[in-house]
């Protein structure tokens, strides 16, 4: 009990800055559920909270929901996404560990590059980047670094951004954590401490929405590119524990 009320807490901060940057939540709750749980408990577990984290934020920004990228986007991100994850569960826990590690490494390069911020995305291109995003999301989860250029990209900001890329990774993570139930990944135990923690990132993501406004672009930048630093660093202390 005691270590999920420490991730309850730690949750709930993570709820608040996914909820002012669009991301963030999963990288710092993943790592330590992986430490604490390992990966093969971890992933189900942040599967569920992801969920209801997404929920919260669709409820705040319900009505600046654009729907025609949400569309474009999970058409082919669901199935990509239950593809990514019968990849996962059949490969080994600490090769989870380093992907998941060089992903975040990686992602802090790919934020920085200068051709990222002049993407112009028609819907065309949501659908590309859904069936890309989708398959990485049921491999690694912690994709929300690579959607948020996405969908900034399609010309989305503000309440309009946030609303918009919690629906479309609502639907992704809802087709993963289906598949993590027909594979019977979704025990008792799993099942409280995601609802635990999800219920902690609904609130997390429905307070932030007070602060969304109040936050500078660099300070934006700086969150998310330290939330990846933190768990590129977990994950390879994981792999050499």
């Amino acid at each position: 009990m005691v270590t999920v009320a420490f991730l309850v807490l730690v949750a709930i901060a993570a709820g608040v800055l996914s909820g002012v940057v669009g991301t963030g939540s999963s990288l710092l709750l993943l790592p330590a559920l992986v430490w604490l749980y390992g990966p093969r408990v971890a992933v189900p577990v942040m599967g569920i909270a992801s969920v209801m984290g997404n929920v919260g934020r669709v409820i705040a920004w319900w009505r600046r929901i654009v729907w025609r990228p949400v569309l474009a986007y999970a058409l082919p991100g669901v199935p990509a996404a239950v593809l990514g994850a019968h990849a996962l569960l059949t490969i080994r826990p600490a090769l989870v560990d380093g992907a998941l590690a060089a992903f975040f490494v990686a992602m802090i390069a790919f934020r920085r590059s200068r051709r990222v911020s002049r993407w112009r995305f028609t819907t065309g291109h949501m659908v590309a980047a859904g069936a890309v995003v989708g398959f990485l999301t049921g491999m690694v989860f912690s994709t929300g670094p690579l959607s948020v250029p996405v969908f900034t990209a399609y010309g989305l900001s503000g309440g309009a951004f946030l609303g918009t890329e919690a629906a479309s990774s609502l639907l992704l993570y809802a087709g993963k954590l289906a598949t993590f139930g027909t594979a019977g990944a979704l025990t008792e135990g799993v099942l409280v401490r995601g609802l635990a923690i999800g219920g902690a990132l609904m609130c997390g993501s429905i307070v932030a929405r007070h602060l969304v406004e109040r936050i500078g672009s660099h300070t934006y930048e700086l969150l998310i590119d330290g939330v990846l630093a933190v768990g590129a660093a977990t994950m390879i202390l994981a792999i050499v524990r």
